[in-house]
């Protein structure tokens, strides 16, 4: 929809501050550019250039390295390491390629950039610093030297001087968000964007800021602890279903090198305590679950979940009621999925019933011992895909036993134990 003046909410979809300015000589541009349709067997195709960001995580989650001229907005809570990541990668990549760095502050002052650069031992004489929030002469900057990489901290504190809403408002996000996009794929400068996010964890600001850039990156994790996750929920360039593991530490965030440690600890077995495998797009994780079950002796049962989904955890205490007779429905129940991670399969189901039956009974599991398996709603357990990858994580760790519904086909140092439905578990037990 089109208007002689500006509007604030629009009269066909009833959007608020919806409506962008554009300027006679724009107008005049978008009315006399015009495109010939191509047949797809004449579009000559081209190869994307990627390079290393020189942290192999971050390398992993991206889906090899970083794409020339591509346009990646990443998020997250205060205080989760997304500045410190950033500048700390384009440190290294000055430090390493020669090439200029350039770095958009509209929230902290030089000197605090540099004296953060300095504890992250990222600092070099290719890497410049911007405290600007015009956008005008942000373009300015990036035309006038030649820039291989630049980053923005953050999208809601720059505003452009064609839109006269105020910095952070939905109209100057988009519009900039837009000139950015313009200007990484014509002149081929890989941008990364910062967003801050709302109380629900998604990028402040329309939803059509996702859609404009090339990958949308999230940070994961309390940031009172080390570990943080970063997971790509979309990405032109590569898959989303790996994950990148960091620890923060000193001089900032640096890739976990043994990932499994941080989820699971080699400790005395112990009554409501079970480990499972995890699948993270090529990444197999071995995690500790807890459970806790206590007897209620007044009100309705609680249930409680850290990392793991409520409405599966009801599912699965449901068909422990009805198929092995526990009555649960005086208890109360708490999962946690230790180190932090949220489990988004159902290979875990197995890990997550042994663990409840053995706080329930107070019988502690060998910890050598793992559980592979989704449970279904009749009572059967179902087989888990790449059950070979996760055996070989458990065989690293020194594991020696693992209940699952299958044996593999290749052979492996664990001895396997199969179990078809809920009931063979307290068999086993």
């Amino acid at each position: 929809m089109r208007s002689s003046k500006w509007l604030g909410k629009c009269t066909n979809c009833g959007a608020w501050e919806s409506f962008v300015e554009i300027k006679d000589k724009e107008l005049k541009a978008l009315q006399t550019t015009h495109t010939e349709a191509l047949p797809i067997t004449q579009v000559q195709t081209e190869n994307l250039e990627k390079f290393t960001s020189f942290e192999p995580e971050l390398d992993i989650v991206l889906g090899g390295g970083i794409v020339s001229g591509g346009l990646y907005l990443i998020g997250g809570s205060p205080g989760v390491g997304k500045s410190s990541l950033l500048l700390k990668i384009s440190g290294y990549i000055a430090q390493n390629t020669q090439k200029k760095i350039l770095y958009i502050s509209g929230e902290e002052s030089p000197s605090q950039i540099k004296a953060r650069a300095q504890r992250l031992e990222c600092v070099s004489e290719y890497l410049y610093l911007l405290n600007e929030i015009d956008l005008e002469q942000i373009k300015t900057h990036l035309l006038q030297e030649n820039f291989m990489m630049c980053v923005v901290d953050s999208i809601q504190t720059l505003y452009s001087p064609a839109i006269t809403s105020a910095p952070g408002s939905i109209s100057q996000v988009r519009e900039i968000t837009f000139a950015l996009m313009r200007l990484a794929k014509e002149y081929n400068i890989t941008i990364f964007i910062i967003g801050h996010i709302t109380k629900e964890g998604s990028i402040a600001g329309p939803r059509v800021l996702e859609h404009m850039v090339d990958c949308v990156l999230y940070f994961e994790g309390d940031p009172s602890r080390e570990l943080r996750i970063l997971r790509a929920f979309k990405n032109r360039f590569g898959a989303t279903s790996d994950i990148g593991i960091f620890e923060f530490k000193n001089n900032g965030l640096v890739s976990a090198k043994n990932a499994s440690k941080l989820f699971f600890s080699e400790k005395p077995s112990r009554a409501g305590s079970a480990i499972s495998v995890l699948l993270e797009g090529s990444r197999a994780l071995v995690i500790e679950i807890q459970a806790l079950v206590s007897e209620n002796n007044f009100g309705n049962p609680k249930r409680s979940c850290t990392g793991f989904d409520t409405n599966r955890l009801n599912m699965l205490l449901a068909l422990l009621e009805r198929k092995i007779e526990i009555p649960l429905n005086r208890y109360d129940v708490f999962i946690n999925i230790a180190g932090g991670i949220k489990i988004n399969e159902t290979s875990a189901d197995l890990a997550v019933i042994a663990a409840i039956i053995s706080s329930f009974r107070n019988r502690p599991l060998s910890n050598k011992t793992a559980f592979i398996g989704e449970v279904s709603l009749i009572g059967d357990i179902r087989e888990t895909h790449n059950i070979d990858t996760r055996l070989k994580e458990l065989e690293n760790y020194g594991f020696q036993n693992v209940v699952l519904t299958k044996k593999p086909t290749t052979k492996t140092q664990i001895r396997c134990f199969e179990a078809k439905e809920v009931t063979q578990i307290l068999e086993w037990m």
